[in-house]
């Protein structure tokens, strides 16, 4: 009875939804019951189908331990709705399935859900000024640059230890970034690394990136408090007094100095009612309708944790700023509650923990269309932001970083030289997945390896050279790029191999040593 992993990408609460279907098919025992003197064959009660269905979901990866026996109930009455399962009777399509001893049995088929087929968004992208672009007014074209081709010998030049002429070069004149211009840029880099971390070849299943608001990344990442949380400049978004007041209560129990109410038995869970109602008639999810693929994505990250904090760190960049704020203050207060001892018990039937998730992941995460999943994907949710909302809720340094240096790129004069750049269009900037030191230095060590041993067959076999200056150039490769050096000639025999000693003349027999006896020979 095992629950595959199902990774991110398009459709995956319909993906989770085909897969628990066919497990549940195909996995849950049946045997024969009898019910009023009758016998039915390969069937199951309700009680059983939620004691083994409970357990599945409980023991899968894609759901997770948080998983209760209501939830299970929940998704069954689904499953009765949408004839994956159907009465002893054959009667389906409404979801009055309880936790009982009635009977139910599955259909002759099932039918899985088909994926939806949605338009492809199109998307306006700004174009970036280049370098090449001039001033307007302005021409370069008369400015006289001869193109250089960049062959191995050059390339050895502008890397040896000798330094020869600098080459002639000119300015670039750059054009002034609009604030259209910054916040296009703001929007494409905070996609492209999403996109990357989840590892897809297109966001546009995922979410549509017209409706990506580039201003709302902008505020998220700079409009915020030492705590990190977002200040809003509409101060009629804010959370209404009462129920701010009310969280602070609750989040800081039992120092609530400041409050002026009387304290009563049973204050604490009219405390938590109020906040609870307020954000239950939400017109929106805090992570909003048009976000939701994106959000259940990332919900197949949850094994790499860091990858999925990663991710989610982006997602949250893309609210608008009053939902973010609201987002942050209920993740800090939920968490406040689950730790504090002190904390009386809210509700007579759940655990604090059990009760945060299921009282406030409908208002974090839901889907405008029904969704069969809806329920068990935001309680998984609810309750990793819940582990992890320090590090989610943070704007991530990297990406932040990385845009910063690349406005402050396209904003700098450069100073071209002739075949530095070959004139090649540069694609926009991409994030890679993040390697290990040792994977690092091994990558720094031997990527450059190919150009740098094909430059050295290119001066051990360059018959212009003479053996003088043939070994002085080797000399110096050796100087500087010792491993690729060692990699070619590993001993000091393969080197000799290339300049062999000249084979030395025998010594000629001297005439007079032939005309002339030894000593010995003679009497």
């Amino acid at each position: 009875m095992e629950h595959r992993i199902v990774g991110p990408g398009p459709y995956r609460a319909t993906r989770l939804w085909n897969e628990t279907v066919e497990l549940f098919r195909t996995k849950m025992p049946l045997r024969k019951h009898r019910c009023r003197f009758k016998s039915y064959e390969r069937c199951f009660t309700a009680a059983e189908a939620v004691d083994w269905l409970h357990e599945l979901l409980r023991r899968s990866q894609n759901f997770g331990p948080e998983v209760t026996r209501k939830q299970t109930v929940q998704l069954l009455k689904k499953f009765l709705k949408n004839h994956v399962i159907e009465d002893i009777k054959g009667k389906w399509g409404q979801e009055d399935f309880e936790d009982n001893r009635h009977l139910y049995r599955f259909p002759p088929s099932s039918p899985l859900r088909p994926y939806p087929k949605r338009p492809p968004y199109q998307k306006d992208v700004i174009k970036f000024p280049e370098w090449d672009d001039p001033l307007p007014g302005t021409s370069q074209e008369n400015i006289p640059v001869r193109p250089v081709v960049m062959n191995s010998e050059m390339w050895y030049k502008r890397h040896s230890i000798a330094i020869g002429e600098v080459p002639a070069c000119r300015l670039v004149h750059r054009r002034q970034l609009t604030e259209a211009n910054v916040e296009e840029l703001w929007k494409t880099m905070t996609l492209s690394y999403l996109q990357k971390i989840l590892g897809l070849d297109s966001l546009e299943e995922v979410l549509d990136v017209n409706l990506v608001n580039s201003k709302f990344i902008i505020h998220n990442v700079y409009s915020v408090s030492n705590q990190g949380v977002v200040i809003l400049d509409d101060k009629s978004k804010e959370l209404p007094h009462w129920v701010l007041s009310a969280m602070k209560c609750l989040a800081n129990w039992p120092n609530c100095s400041d409050l002026k109410q009387p304290m009563y038995l049973g204050f604490e869970k009219d405390v938590f009612k109020t906040i609870a109602d307020y954000y239950g008639h939400l017109k929106e999810p805090l992570l909003t309708f048009h976000l939701f693929d994106a959000f259940v994505s990332v919900l197949g990250l949850l094994q790499k944790e860091k990858m999925a904090i990663e991710a989610f760190q982006v997602c949250c960049l893309l609210l608008p700023p009053e939902n973010r704020r609201k987002l942050q203050l209920l993740m800090r207060m939920m968490a406040r509650i689950c730790l504090n001892k002190e904390m009386p018990p809210l509700c007579d039937g759940f655990g604090t923990r059990t009760l945060m998730v299921q009282t406030f992941s409908h208002c974090i995460l839901c889907s405008k269309d029904e969704v069969d999943l809806d329920d068990l994907l935001a309680a998984r949710l609810v309750t990793f932001l819940m582990d992890n909302y320090q590090e989610i809720l943070k704007v991530p340094l990297a990406l932040q970083t990385s845009i910063e240096e690349r406005v402050a790129h396209l904003r700098r004069v450069q100073i071209k030289y002739p075949g530095a750049d070959m004139d090649i269009t540069l694609s926009a900037p991409s994030f890679c997945r993040q390697i290990s030191p040792e994977e690092f230095e091994y990558q720094r060590v031997y990527g450059s390896q190919e150009p740098l041993a094909a430059l050295l067959e290119e001066v051990i076999t360059d018959t212009k050279l003479s053996s003088k200056e043939k070994k002085k150039k080797l000399k110096q490769f050796q100087k500087s790029y010792p491993e690729v050096y060692q990699e070619r000639f590993p001993t000091p025999e393969s080197e000799a191999l290339l300049f062999p000693e000249k084979p030395k003349a025998k010594p000629q027999l001297l005439m007079w040593a032939l005309k002339t006896p030894s000593n010995h020979f003679k009497d």
